[in-house]
């Protein structure tokens, strides 16, 4: 990867909907470089797909929390599964420290977060422990660029 490539990058985390044109304008290249680069770089698995960036609570889940879990290593692959099945789960971790895997859960309500921690991420057998850290106020993630504008102005 060059610096066009991470360019093009940033552009489309910042806009996964824009047009070859804009990334091409963006990035200062041909239409057809940017359209090859792009292809490359889903072609090279670098780009792993395009996505929508929603705000949890205007989109309905009001309630997040990330929850750390010890579980059996041997079982991690069941785990995972299991974990990736679960809708509310939005993100997982496997990590090194003091618990083996860290979870994004975001639910409908407290009662709902609840619900999934105890009913579904605690049923999982080789589950051993677990540890819910709530949290009250989201940042979104913002593309480094974005990032950066906004330390500045604060």
């Amino acid at each position: 990867m060059d610096e066009t490539d991470r360019a093009i990058i940033e552009v489309l985390r910042s806009d996964a909907r824009a047009s070859m044109t804009t990334l091409a304008e963006e990035v200062h290249i041909s239409r057809a470089g940017a359209h090859a680069r792009v292809k490359r770089l889903r072609d090279s698995g670098v780009i792993t797909g395009f996505t929508v960036r929603t705000d949890p609570v205007r989109f309905g889940q009001h309630a997040s929390a990330y929850v750390t879990l010890s579980v059996e290593q041997p079982a991690w692959q069941d785990v995972r599964a299991r974990l990736m099945r679960i809708p509310e789960v939005e993100h997982i971790a496997l990590v090194g420290g003091e618990f083996d895997v860290l979870l994004l859960v975001r639910a409908r309500d407290n009662r709902d977060l609840r619900r999934v921690v105890l009913e579904e991420v605690q049923a999982i057998p080789s589950v051993r422990t677990s540890r819910t850290l709530l949290i009250f106020e989201d940042f979104p993630n913002l593309p480094a660029g974005e990032r950066r504008a906004a330390a500045l102005n604060s």
